[in-house]
């Protein structure tokens, strides 16, 4: 067995690895860029090594680095995590060449299913269900265009080496056809440098689903059940949950035996995923191999009872697996929600900053929460936005469900936006509920952001209440006779700044035989309240009646009426001004403030690289129009003009790094 470990990667899956090697009883070293030198995964490791600048071409991509690193430390085994190198042929052999033992598959593996043209014709000759399409490259876009039209549109466009959503387009004519592999193409350079391109018939209503595979050198792969991941924007995953609603018995068994017979073609070693596109009548078609640890792992693992990393480990250092098929279980329902640093009511830019508050849900009762994460951390432009992973695990789906939700409404992050309220959008949606959902779920329901406040409605009664409640407990602390506050009741109009007309009346009081207070709305019947304070008072949990509650509160900036109360609960986020009866009638004198107007101009939604301006000085643009494009956390974003309008001057170059809201261009209405 292996004596110290290096991770070549960071964040969670770093601090994911380090904690079942420590279990293990082995060693092991974190690496780091300058970006990640206060990292939690530095914290964790027995030992840490920096290897360069923040770029991730000269920090976590440079091998020459890793490797010194390994040489330094003496690490004798190497895991690369997800992403980065952890499918690069090139970084395996070069291990290998030193003596280092690489916890993954063999080059050669790596390097054939890496090749998404030679996989698919290795997975045909293995008896492996493939898509139809141009097994060759494409070499213009010109001859993308012709192959589509041969094919048959929908068409999907695809980066030989891509993965992760980068290089890959829909093209459902001649036009994005032409367009879609330019992109890709582009795309893929940067990404991967590697820009060759296939194409292939795009399944309709499909659903992902892949396979976890797990095979050692001894000749033994096995199927370790599916995990559904039709929940994806722009190609990446949202929400996984293990196993698949949708599949029959027979199909789950079909694509399990198919997967592992690819794995034994290739002649693979260690965890790895065959994923699968499935359509409604549960046909189904292979669509890559990953010859590495996916990021939603922990889903397997909770239905299995197995650790992948620990067994990654072991079948790397030439253990033979001691178990077979009939041994794997699958034992309830398992959902993780990737919690990213993402804004859901403004298109899903990337937020990147510093983290000021970070309070997970406990990890109890199936609960579990994979994060690199801690207070005080910084989310980076040059990695991928991703906060941490919730997993969940229960006897059914329905109780998962509902499990999720909770675990979310817990998840208290502050400083940055995070992805929490579509998260919870999703798992209340009715179509996934009934798992009648596809791929194509988000374009349809949530092509763009949501809506603000939330796309579930909140109860709005019960935040209200809470609302009073806080503003109660500010007015205790001013009171002139705190012992003799609240006896009687308090009486509060909890309003939205923007609607003070529209009023909920609370009347509270405290209450021994309540468990601590009762509560009137709207005239209402009183009600028990009880109310526990956690996350240094930014989560309230407790009891309205019957009902059981997790809501989120924060005061915000407000006026000299006083701060704004802010909520959330279910994905939705509610803002009141808790005022006295007199206070209110003072609101509702004031007359509206003028509006403001403003200048017409286009500026950077988030932090990142201008690559590209789309316009120049003077031309006239229709709403719609691309005016320029940015890169931020390894994502293109577009930007376009709403209506139709002038570009009246030019402040920014392609190749310029952007700040946030900084102006690109200024505008004239026509």
């Amino acid at each position: 067995m292996f004596k110290k470990i290096l991770i070549a990667n960071r964040g969670e899956i770093a601090c994911r690895v380090i904690r079942t090697a420590r279990r293990m009883g082995i060693a092991t070293v974190a690496v780091y860029s300058d970006a990640d030198r206060r990292a939690l995964h530095v914290h964790m490791a027995d030992e840490a090594v920096r290897i360069g600048p923040p770029p991730s071409r000269e920090s976590y991509l440079n091998i020459d680095a890793l490797i010194d690193a390994c040489r330094q430390t003496g690490a004798d085994a190497v895991h690369p995590g997800y992403g980065f190198l952890s499918e690069r042929a090139d970084f395996a052999r070069r291990l290998e060449e030193a003596g280092i033992a690489f916890i993954g598959p063999r080059p050669e593996a790596i390097a054939s299913m890496g090749d998404k043209i030679a996989s698919k014709q290795l997975a045909q000759r293995a008896g492996v269900s493939t898509i139809p399409g141009h097994d060759g490259l494409v070499e213009s876009p010109e001859q993308a265009v012709d192959i589509a039209r041969g094919i048959g549109y929908p068409v999907m466009i695809k980066a030989s080496a891509g993965g992760g959503g980068k290089g890959l387009r829909v093209a459902h004519d001649d036009q994005q056809a032409h367009a879609g592999f330019l992109a890709c193409q582009s795309e893929a350079m940067r990404s991967f440098g590697d820009d060759r391109i296939f194409i292939e018939k795009f399944i309709e209503q499909p659903r992902h689903i892949e396979i976890q595979v797990l095979a050692d050198e001894h000749g033994q792969a096995l199927y370790l059940w599916e995990r559904e991941c039709s929940l994806q924007r722009r190609h990446q995953k949202l929400i996984e949950e293990a196993p698949s609603s949708f599949l029959s018995p027979d199909t789950r068994r079909a694509m399990g035996e198919q997967a592992a017979a690819l794995a034994r073609a290739v002649g693979y070693r260690t965890a790895g995923t065959v994923e699968f596109v499935v359509g409604s009548d549960q046909s189904f078609y292979f669509l890559e191999m990953n010859t590495r640890l996916q990021v939603e792992h922990p889903v397997t693992e909770a239905i299995t009872g197995l650790d992948l990393v620990e067994w990654m480990i072991r079948t790397a250092a030439g253990e033979a697996l001691p178990f077979g098929q009939a041994d794997i279980r699958m034992d309830g329902w398992a959902i993780e929600c990737r919690i990213n640093a993402e804004d859901p009511f403004r298109n899903n830019l990337p937020s990147n900053g510093r983290i000021t508050h970070y309070v997970p849900p406990e990890q109890v009762n199936g609960v579990r929460v994979d994060t690199g994460i801690e207070p005080g951390a910084e989310i980076s432009v040059h990695y991928d936005p991703m906060i941490a992973k919730l997993i969940v695990h229960a006897p059914d789906r329905n109780s998962a469900i509902a499990r999720m939700l909770q675990a979310l409404d817990e998840f208290v992050i502050r400083g940055v936006q995070a992805n929490i309220p579509l998260q919870s959008t999703l798992l209340q949606h009715r179509d996934f509920v009934s798992g009648q959902f596809d791929t194509g779920f988000m374009a349809r329901h949530y092509p763009d952001a949501l809506p603000a406040g939330g796309a579930i409605a909140a109860d709005e009664s019960l935040l209200a209440c809470l609302a009073a409640w806080s503003q109660f407990q500010r007015d205790y602390a001013l009171a002139a006779d705190p012992g003799t506050f609240g006896q009687t009741a308090e009486h509060y109009c909890i309003c939205a700044a923007e609607q003070p007309e529209q009023i909920h009346r609370i009347a509270l009081q405290h209450s021994a035989a309540a468990d601590g207070w009762q509560v009137s709305i709207d005239s209402g019947p009183a009600q028990a309240l009880s109310v526990i304070v956690e996350a240094q008072g930014r989560r309230l949990k407790g009891h309205l009646g019957e009902h059981t509650f997790v809501v989120q509160v924060e005061d915000e900036a407000g006026d000299a009426l006083g701060p704004v109360c802010a909520l959330w609960q279910h994905g939705s986020v509610r803002r009141f001004l808790a005022l006295r009866p007199a206070e209110h009638a003072l609101l509702l004198a004031q007359p509206a403030d003028a509006a403001l107007q403003h200048g017409l101009a286009v500026t950077a939604p988030m932090a990142g690289t201008l690559l590209k301006v789309s316009v120049s000085s003077g031309q006239i643009l229709q709403g719609g129009d691309t005016v320029a494009v940015i890169e931020a956390m390894k994502m293109e974003h577009s930007l376009t003009v709403d209506d139709d309008c002038i570009v009246d001057s030019l402040l920014a170059e392609a190749g310029q790094a952007m700040a946030a809201g900084q102006t690109l261009m200024t505008l004239k209405p026509l």
